[in-house]
């Protein structure tokens, strides 16, 4: 048996080599000619061939001349059309542009405008429709008009999966310190944009690189810039389960949280998902019981004290003599 060709060349390498050779010419292929380009048997080849069916489901066109096999990859005939949409469709799309008005900033809420103005050509009827239906109110928002361009970087490095370097400023910090960041994902929460990632080695650092998932408030972004180094996007990483398995969008040590709401913050919070555990039982007309699982002291703290003398913490008793201390001192203060 004569020896393989190229045995050095992996199983990945080939296949690979082979679709982009059939995606970006366009051209048509015999078997002999694909095993001369990728230096390795025919019947290598059609095991690839099957491959790209079967596990990636690759639509290959074939045909036969003479006892001579050709292949290519099948492309449609003709773009489908775009479709029209209805009148709910476009006011959804509305509602969702005003509702994060204050989120986008000025640039970007234009660029947003400009680009439902262009889909109204796909509205069925008149193709035209009213944008004054939605609004937010903005009191105690954060102007993103300014971080733009810091938001721009971020999306292109999370499309192109390169490393950011970021100039941050946290809250409690006098000036702002360099982080190289693997952005994962932006996202809300009260009012506030924020993104979630994982440190990068330092350029010119040996060892692997810190496994710490930090949290940045982008209006602190003070400057972002791509850097050259790519990363993989992890894939166990899961939004979901990381953020909104419990209450609180700072990630401590978990723990359980039992609380008694009275009067109007009774109605207020039984209207509300806290945390998806969340258990809630009305002990009176005017009183309900909530226990669930939090991940954040301070957030709790917080939250308990915004509905001042209509709610009460029983559990956990840290937090209980937190909130005793708290009254204390705001007794001294009032």
């Amino acid at each position: 048996m004569p020896p393989k060709q190229h045995t050095y060349r992996s199983y990945g390498e080939k296949i690979i080599s082979l679709f982009v050779r059939l995606l970006f010419t366009r051209e048509e292929y015999s078997l002999t000619r694909l095993a001369e380009l990728l230096q390795c048997s025919k019947q290598t080849v059609l095991r690839l061939l099957e491959d790209l069916r079967r596990a990636y489901r690759i639509e290959l066109e074939e045909r036969y001349d003479g006892n001579r096999k050709y292949v290519r990859l099948h492309r449609p005939e003709r773009r489908p059309l775009p479709q029209t949409l209805s009148e709910m469709e476009f006011n959804l799309l509305l509602m969702c542009r005003d509702f994060t008005a204050h989120l986008l900033g000025d640039k970007l809420f234009q660029e947003s405008t400009r680009a439902l103005e262009k889909s109204q050509a796909l509205l069925s009827g008149d193709g035209t429709r009213s944008d004054r239906h939605f609004a937010v109110f903005r009191p105690g928002t954060i102007d993103y008009t300014p971080h733009q361009a810091a938001i721009k970087t971020l999306i292109q490095a999370m499309e192109e999966g390169r490393i950011v370097k970021l100039e941050y400023k946290p809250l409690e910090q006098p000036r702002a310190r360099t982080r190289y960041i693997k952005p994962f994902k932006i996202f809300s929460h009260r009012e506030t944009m924020y993104l979630h990632g994982r440190l990068a080695r330092d350029p010119g650092k040996r060892g692997p690189a810190p496994d710490i998932e930090p949290l940045l408030a982008v209006h602190r972004i003070e400057a972002a810039a791509l850097t050259d180094r790519r990363f993989e996007f992890p894939k166990d990483y899961d939004f979901e389960a990381a953020f909104n398995r419990h209450f609180g969008v700072i990630k401590q040590k978990s723990f359980e949280v039992e609380a008694e709401f009275y009067d109007w913050a009774a109605e207020y919070a039984s209207e509300r998902i806290w945390s998806p555990d969340q258990q809630l039982t009305r002990i009176a007309p005017n009183a309900i019981r909530i226990i669930f699982t939090a991940s954040s002291e301070w957030e709790v703290l917080s939250w308990i004290l915004s509905f001042r003398e209509d709610a009460k913490l029983f559990r956990p008793a840290k937090l209980v003599e937190e909130i005793r201390k708290t009254v204390d001192c705001l007794r001294r203060v009032y």
